[in-house]
């Protein structure tokens, strides 16, 4: 089975519930369908994996090292997740990095990402949308 690594970081569990003039009104779970329904027809599942805590994080990341490619939304780990950076830096495949809102229309603190350099491309303020994107866009970068 053929599967795509979509990992979202702290508070992204409670999507559809956090403050949603920021986040949106999507679930994690409808985020995960829509994911499910960009990428079914080339035969990939998602194996979605939310944690709160950064250690985890790096398990599902080493974990997944037999995954085509990964959709990474760290939410705040993206401004310290040193540990996590570390992680992806060592993940053999593609990944793109996902934020919901646009972080640098927000605060200062936000608008830099340690990730990111490392990230085949990065996707932000988009809501939910992001997500699709970011699964067409590996798509694209597995099959070349």
């Amino acid at each position: 089975m053929t599967e795509l690594l979509l990992l979202n970081g702290p508070n992204l569990g409670i999507l559809g519930r956090r403050e949603t003039e920021v986040y949106g009104t999507d679930t994690l779970a409808d985020i995960e369908q829509m994911v499910e329904k960009e990428i079914a027809d080339v035969g990939w599942q998602v194996r979605s994996v939310q944690r709160e805590s950064e250690g985890e994080l790096i398990t599902a990341v080493q974990d997944g090292y037999d995954t085509v490619g990964a959709i990474v939304n760290p939410g705040a780990l993206m401004i310290a997740g040193w540990s996590l950076r570390d992680a992806l830096a060592n993940y053999p495949k593609p990944w793109i990095e996902v934020h919901l809102s646009n972080v640098w229309a927000r605060e200062r603190f936000r608008h830099e990402s340690v990730l990111a350099p490392l990230a085949s491309g990065l996707i932000a303020g988009l809501g939910a949308t992001g997500y699709v994107l970011a699964a067409r866009a590996l798509r694209s970068l597995v099959a070349d």
